[in-house]
Parts: C-alpha cells; structure tokens; sequence
C-alpha cells in the first residue's frame, strides 16, 4: 500500500475547483474526497524515484467550505490518525471575492525538531498555523505568497548536515550543501512535514516564487558570476536539481487546471513511466535558454490581481544590457496588467478588471536609499563608467555584499517605475497598486513619487516588504539597514550616485514604516476599493510556546 511522504499541499482554488499536491511512497491513484461530494484523482508520476501527484478537484460550490481526505488506491491516508488539528477544508470563494485576505512573507528556515530550542525564535507560519487552528471559523488567509527563499539549498541545517554526511561525507564539494535532487527532497521534508506547516499548508491556498537560496546565494547576479559558476564541477547537477525539485514541488501548484491542461512538459512527464529525463532536459533549457522557460505566472482572486515575476531566472546578465527580465517577459508582465483593463486616458469611466493590483517580486524595488544608490553605482562601475580597474572592483563587491536587486538594474527599476504609473492611471485606475516582496530579512512601508514633470498614477502605490518567515538577522545588518534610511546614508548614497555618474530614477520615495525585524507576516485585505494593511510578529509567550502579535495595522485605501 502506498503512504503519504509529503503532503497535502492546497494550492489552486477557485469558486468551482482546486489542486491538491501530493508524495507518494509508490505508484497509485490519488484522490481527494470532499464531505459536499466534490472530488478528483489523478495517477502519479515519477521523477527519480519519487511519486507525485497534483490532484485537480472539481465540483465546488462558490461560497463554500467543505473539508477533504486524501485517499491512495482507495485507502485513506490523510487526515493522519490521531491527528490534533481541525479537519483539512478547501473554502471555495464566491465568483466576485467581495473580501480578500492575502498574507505573504518570504525566507524560511526549517524549524527544528520539537523540544530542540528554535536558534532564530519563533517560526511565523507555525504561529498563524496555531492561530487558525484555534479558532477554524475565525479569520485566515485566503491564500499565502511564499515569496522566495522556501529552502536553502547552500545553508542548511545541522540535521541535514548530519544526514548529508551519512550520505556521501561532507569532505567533497559542495560540502554542506545541497548537491542534487535527492538532497533537495530531503530539504522539503524538512520544511513541509513540520507538524504545523503541513497542516497549515494543507488547508490555506499557497502561491510561490523562488528566491536565490532556492538554489545558491547569488544566483544569477551577474554574467561573470555565471561564467564561475559554469567552470565548478558541481554546479550544473546543482542547478539542474534545483530546477526540477522547484518545479515539481512548487512551480506545478502555482498554476490554474487551464494552464495545466496546456503545458506540454506536464502532459509529457504524466505520460511517461519516469518523467525524470524530460524534466532535465527542460531544467537544462531552462538554465543555458532562461527565455524558452517562464515561471512567472498571474492569477486573479476575484477583483484583486497578483502578477508574480521571476526576478531571478529571467535575467538578461551582459554588462551593457543588464535587464532584470528579458524582452519577452518585459512583454508578459505588461498583457497581465493590461488584461481587460483599460489605461487609455480618453477611454471612458468606469469599473477596470481590478481594485488592486499586486506585483510580486521576491527582490524589492524600493530599497533603502543608501542601498539602492550603492547598486545603482555598482552597476555604473562593473559596465566600465570609471574604468576597467573599477569595475574589477565592482564584481567582487557586487558578488560581497548581495549588490543585486532591482537598482542594480537600473534601466529596470526605471522601466518597472513606468508600468506602474501606467497601470495605475486613467478612468479606471486601481485604488492601490503593492509591490510584494521579501529577501532583505526585515519589514518595511515605503511608498514613491514620481518626479517633476512625469506623470504619476492616480492609484497609491507602496511597496511592501516582509521578510524572514523564519530567519535571523546579525546586528550590524540591522544597523546598516537603519542607516540606509537615514537622512545621513541618503547623503552619502547621493555621493556614490555621483561618482558613478549615475542618472537620478524617475521617482524618489520615503520609508512610511519600519523598519521592522524578526519573523514576520503581512496581511492585505482587500474589500471593494479599500485596502488594509497588518504586520504580525511571532513572539515567544512566558508560559512557553508561541503566538503571532499585531504590531502595525495601516489604511491604505
């Protein structure tokens, strides 16, 4: 009989249908059964070794909640016995999704085995796990962005490292790291069979994106950086592993039944015994062609829309060119935005497709102003403005100090700052348009202004940063980050800008909270054109365990 490895993860939900991601220990026919009668199964497929199945569930009622159980071959394998959580439910949304509540963060650590002290305090999604098990008609998410950084393939734990030394020994590159799709799988053992986490995961709809952690600190940050890491022997089965392992276990989930149903490697790897080689060839693809693959993705939570981009692999990387995505996603993100919406200002008034518009990005856009002068001016240096000794320098720090977001890709910032006041104006702006992302392990509110003489949306726009899940932080990082929004580090980031001869962007912008660090959520909800804005933090309680407390809630529209 087949048992459940992994899973259930809830990911897709709409008012009539869902996907249910699951491991099996063998090959069977997965199905989910719901209490109201709606349901679905689906044979797994095989990727090295390993069984797994996206199980599509049809026959929802919008405005319902129904709970579920996963069945292999007839038998029941989740709920799990004795289990002391509330019984796994899908909550279909009415059609218009009057209220949406969307809570996002990035950068997560396993936690530890229970009853092992926790080195960086409590885990954020353990404590709304707590939350919402406690009290399963109260408010939860109605879906949860992981924004990057779900695993860390290049910083793992001691456990792991215990079990990778039993493995193979960790006296060969690359060491403590992960080095192919096995040891990845271990890494999503790790984090999803967390009690907590599992569960949660189980009945809250999940969308992700992955971060450079996913795969190594740094990836893609440059072209010389890739060019290095071609020449070690060990990256490309890292990077392959680390593309398929992120396509299985979150890039299918991320996806609609339509989109599913058109994707021809999905379709190839279901059809085949052992999908293993077709999806290294795609991951090949994927890594030498990054634009013959899109992982970005849209969906729509009735008048709320996220756009999620690839702000990692999509990257175009010559010096003289640097774009954080190419042509062709350039393109995409923009059909998403513009999508049934109208931006034409002589078009009439009246209802857009969307309230809000949420852009996800795991790397922010709006940085710290010390910071993002210092990679605006590090891009200035590695494409030669002062000199070919200069930008020597500029890679090394570029690859030391992680001199790699959206400044550092100036022409980008200034392109994404565009498409922003352009979906954000005419008869039928959006009240609000938020940047979502994560990465720089605090929180943080900052809103833009768009410079004299250039247009500005009449949407408000913000971009908000939550990050770690459940991560550290060293003190002199936070006291970086703090200067960095100094009027002193805005001084001497004004220099740095200078010596680079670097173009001023086409908004300026201020810090409205923050910064804020520890583990962390944010929550959004969204009801007709009003917006609100809450950061919890997960705090140790006297007594002992954890809980999530409110520490800022905000009207943004």
């Amino acid at each position: 009989m087949a048992s459940l490895r992994l899973g259930p993860l809830l990911r897709y939900v709409d008012g009539s249908s869902a996907t249910v991601w699951v491991e099996a220990s063998r090959p069977a026919t997965a199905e989910v059964r719901c209490a109201d009668g709606a349901g679905g199964e689906s044979r797994t497929f095989q990727v090295s070794g390993h069984h797994y199945a996206l199980i599509p569930v049809t026959g929802l009622a919008p405005g319902t909640t129904t709970s579920y159980e996963v069945l292999f071959d007839g038998e029941r394998v989740w709920p799990l016995p004795d289990s002391p959580f509330p019984p796994s439910a899908i909550h279909a949304p009415v059609d218009d999704h009057e209220t949406v509540r969307v809570a996002f963060g990035s950068c997560r650590w396993a936690s530890p085995p229970e009853g092992e002290k926790d080195p960086v305090g409590p885990d954020a999604l353990d404590t709304l796990a707590a939350r919402i098990a406690a009290d399963p008609q109260g408010e939860r998410p109605d879906v949860l962005l992981l924004l990057g950084d779900q695993v860390y393939a290049d910083e793992v734990s001691k456990a792991t490292q215990h079990w990778l030394q039993a493995r193979r020994g960790l006296d060969q590159p690359p060491g403590a790291e992960v080095a192919d799709y096995e040891e990845y799988t271990h890494l999503y053992y790790e984090s999803w069979l967390d009690p907590e986490v599992r569960w949660l995961l189980s009945t809250v709809p999940s969308c992700m994106i992955f971060d450079d952690h996913d795969v190594i600190d740094d990836w893609n940050t440059s072209e010389a950086w890739v060019s290095d890491m071609r020449d070690t022997p060990w990256w490309r089965e890292r990077v392959l592993s680390g593309l398929m392992s992120y396509w299985v276990h979150q890039h299918l989930g991320n996806l609609s039944p339509d989109r599913l149903a058109e994707d021809p490697l999905y379709e190839e790897v279901r059809a085949t015994p052992d999908g293993t080689d077709a999806l290294r060839a795609f991951a090949a693809r994927a890594d030498t062609d990054p634009a013959s693959v899109r992982w970005s993705y849209r969906r729509d939570f009735g008048r709320t829309r996220l756009v999620m981009v690839d702000s990692r692999a999509a990257r175009v990387l010559d010096e003289q060119n640097r774009s954080m995505l190419d042509t062709a996603e350039w393109e995409w993100l923009r059909e998403q935005i513009r999508d049934g919406h109208v931006l034409d200002e002589q078009a009439p008034g009246g209802t857009g497709a969307y309230d809000h518009l949420l852009i996800g990005t795991s790397l922010p856009w709006l940085l710290p102003h010390l910071v993002h002068d210092a990679e605006a001016w590090n891009a200035a240096m590695c494409r030669g403005e002062r000199g070919e000794r200069w930008a020597r320098r500029g890679e090394n720090l570029r690859r030391a100090a992680d001199l790699e977001h959206w400044a550092a890709f100036p022409s980008s910032f200034d392109k994404l700052a565009g498409l922003i006041a352009e979906a954000g104006s005419g008869p039928q702006a959006p009240a609000t348009v938020c940047v979502l992302s994560g990465d720089v392990h605090h929180a943080y509110i900052a809103e833009p202004v768009w410079r004299e003489g250039l247009r500005g949306p009449d949407a408000r726009v913000v971009q908000l940063t939550c990050s770690p899940v459940h991560n550290s932080i060293p003190p002199y990082i936070k006291v970086g980050f703090r200067f960095g929004w100094s009027g002193v580090g805005r001084a001497l980031g004004r220099r740095f800008a200078r010596h680079g001869r670097v173009t001023a962007p086409p908004v300026d912008w201020r810090k409205t909270g923050g910064p804020w660090f520890g583990n962390q959520l944010m929550t959004l909800t969204l009801s007709g054109r009003s917006a609100r804005l809450r950061l919890d933090h997960a705090r140790a309680e006297r007594g002992g365990g954890a809980r999530l407390r409110t520490i800022m809630e905000s009207v943004l529209s």
